[in-house]
């Protein structure tokens, strides 16, 4: 299977067709295989890569750095604080500016009308690192890793997503998984339902790819029979600390432990997260909410976590390959 992906942009995944997604699968996974066996092909040599972070990053710096590195080309990393990022420049200038200097731009921020603006002033391709509203890398190398582990074809699985499905990451789930026919539950409370109008427009696709799409509100229910079972941090980035005793109220009996991983009724099944995680108190996050709520624990315990079930860091890895694959198709 081969696409002509030559300068084209990724916002976010509905923008691509279920076989141009698969395309990217495949080509993460040739990859993947090629940097474990030391036989890469750089295909991005002379190529200059800009990566503009708004919002912190761990996994999606290293892994765009580490690809376009892979690949013999060249990156610079930008934030607000080294630059003129929305102090004395618009991102929009600094998209004009970025695009004649540039063979590519990544974005990480908060909406997803920047990213669309960079991606129309710079005339060059451009990659969502993140936005409040998308995250497509990430669901790429979800995507990816639940057919390494299953090994078998996407449209044969299910997953389900537990927690607040209104932001980037549930929406983001349920987009791929019925691009890939995928048997996709999204479990929240009613008031973190997912979008309605995204909702439809999954339903009208699933006509065609196959998917099934389940809401529910009973998380016991939701994971029956689930090959993965997927969740996220409970409050964002750029959310205020005042949500966090609302949020905790509305979510906590969604937290994925053993007892939920049990009720799957399959000793197969999966746990997956995008990362970071709150399973304990090592960080200083999860610290202040320990001495403001007195939970040692969020939205996954620390048993399912560091458990064999686990296959986030497996996730993680695989953003470095499926970023590389979108960077490979869309510049080399």
């Amino acid at each position: 299977m081969s696409f002509n992906l030559r300068n084209r942009s990724l916002l976010d995944l509905i923008d691509f067709s279920p076989r141009e997604v698969l395309y990217l699968l495949d080509l993460a996974a040739e990859l993947k295989r090629a940097k474990a066996a030391g036989t890469e092909v750089q295909r991005l040599k002379g190529k200059n890569v800009a990566l503009i972070f708004e919002k912190a990053s761990t996994r999606t710096r290293c892994a765009f750095e580490v690809a376009v590195h892979d690949q013999g080309g060249h990156v610079s990393t930008l934030d607000s604080v080294g630059t003129q990022l929305g102090h004395k420049e618009s991102l929009k200038d600094t998209a004009r500016v970025l695009g004649r200097m540039f063979d590519g731009i990544e974005y990480r921020g908060f909406h997803q009308s920047v990213v669309q603006d960079i991606a129309r002033c710079s005339h060059v391709p451009v990659w969502n690192g993140l936005t409040d509203e998308a995250h497509p890398t990430q669901v790429l190398a979800d995507l990816m890793t639940m057919a390494e582990f299953a090994q078998k074809p996407l449209h044969e699985l299910s997953f389900c997503f537990l927690g607040d499905a209104r932001f980037n990451m549930a929406c983001s789930l349920l987009v791929g998984g019925t691009q890939m026919g995928m048997d996709v539950r999204l479990c929240s409370p009613a008031a973190l339902a997912p979008p309605a109008a995204l909702l439809a427009k999954m339903r009208e696709l699933a006509l065609s790819t196959g998917a099934k799409i389940r809401c529910e509100t009973d998380p016991r229910r939701a994971v029956q029979g689930a090959d993965f079972v997927y969740t996220d941090v409970w409050v964002s980035m750029g959310e205020a600390d005042a949500v966090w005793q609302q949020r905790i109220e509305q979510l906590l009996p969604y937290q994925v432990n053993r007892s939920l991983m049990e009720a799957t009724g399959k000793p197969s099944s999966r746990f997956m997260h995008c990362l970071p995680a709150f399973h304990n108190l090592e960080t200083e996050q999860g610290r202040q909410v320990h001495e403001r709520f007195g939970l040692s624990e969020l939205e996954v315990s620390d048993e399912v976590f560091e458990s064999e079930t686990s296959i986030v860091f497996t996730q993680a890895e695989n953003r470095l390959h499926t970023i590389k694959a979108v960077l490979v198709a869309t510049l080399a």
